[in-house]
């Protein structure tokens, strides 16, 4: 009996001028058409601690990982990952990434998507849902960080008390972020160094079982001046457009995730009252690593609407 090795997928790079500066994107083909117009493709959006490579537990456990059935766009947004170079920070709100997300799609070829966003990213894609309803077919907003966050980056003290994880962070990342790039220095220095692992154990459920070259990559791809930009937009955000939505939604959450509270799905659900809420057990922030074969049930189950 012989075994045949799958082989890595082929990811097609592009570079793509936006308002918030030039946006780097890795394109995996679907099965059927060709480059850029295979269906409706699977965009993926990264929280504010992490870049397109986040997703790369989730995608490479996925059944169709060899071939998925339409085209998945994978974006490190501007001011992360390698999008990182002349970013305009200064410009940074929700409604503009959400432009420079949606003009990136459009220029490779799309019209319609459907939005797998973490964290932040999953806030940004709830965003994208209420402003283009008929350009997008569905959201999975993975431990999406919404209400809290947005109390939290609006009164930073009050927040340390109600919720102390992401306000920690907050006001580390705005610390380093005020050090210019001797802070992004610091903090890769300290993703190096065993160190990493205590400071990330919050973010799961598990520390343990987390291959320490994750924890290493999420420290690389902190960038505190883009989540300290990300932080400032998000305080002053209008829920109210949310009223808007609507697609398919799925909201994701660990049953020990810091970041994103059980009250937040309970709230979007008020707003977004035909969205699906899920927990995961035994996962904290980062379903899509910890858990990765879980989210992808649930994500065949929301394409499949």
């Amino acid at each position: 009996m012989s075994v045949q090795q799958k082989s890595a997928p082929t990811l097609r790079r592009h570079v793509v001028p936006t308002e918030l500066g030039r946006c780097t994107v890795r394109v995996q083909q679907g099965a059927p058409g060709r480059w850029g117009v295979s269906g409706t493709p699977e965009v993926y959006l990264h929280g504010a601690a992490g870049s397109r490579t986040t997703f790369q537990a989730l995608l490479s456990g996925a059944p169709t990982s060899g071939e998925p059935a339409n085209d998945r766009v994978l974006i490190d947004l501007p001011g992360w990952g390698e999008s990182t170079n002349g970013a305009r920070l200064e410009r940074f709100s929700l409604v503009a990434m959400a432009r420079a997300v949606t003009g990136v799609l459009k220029a490779l070829g799309y019209q319609r998507w459907n939005l797998v966003g973490h964290s932040m990213g999953g806030f940004l894609a709830l965003h994208m849902a209420a402003a283009w309803p008929e350009q997008t077919a569905s959201v999975a907003a993975i431990s999406a960080t919404t209400f809290s966050v947005s109390d939290a980056c609006r009164a930073p003290l009050p927040g340390l008390y109600r919720f102390p994880a992401f306000t920690g962070m907050l006001l580390a990342m705005r610390t380093m972020a005020a050090l210019g790039p001797a802070g992004t220095a610091l903090v890769r220095t300290v993703s190096a160094t065993p160190l990493m692992g205590p400071l990330m154990s919050p973010f799961f459920a598990d520390p343990a079982a987390i291959p320490p070259v994750e924890i290493r990559e999420l420290g690389y791809d902190a960038r505190p001046a883009s989540f300290s930009a990300a932080a400032r937009a998000a305080a002053h955000y209008d829920f109210g457009q949310w009223l808007g939505i609507r697609c398919p939604v799925l909201a994701i959450r660990g049953d020990s995730d810091v970041f994103t509270p059980e009250s937040d799905l309970a709230r979007l659900a008020v707003i977004v009252p035909h969205a699906r809420l899920a927990t995961i057990p035994r996962c904290g922030h980062f379903a899509h690593i910890e858990q990765p074969d879980h989210v992808q049930r649930l994500l065949g189950e929301l394409w499949s609407w």
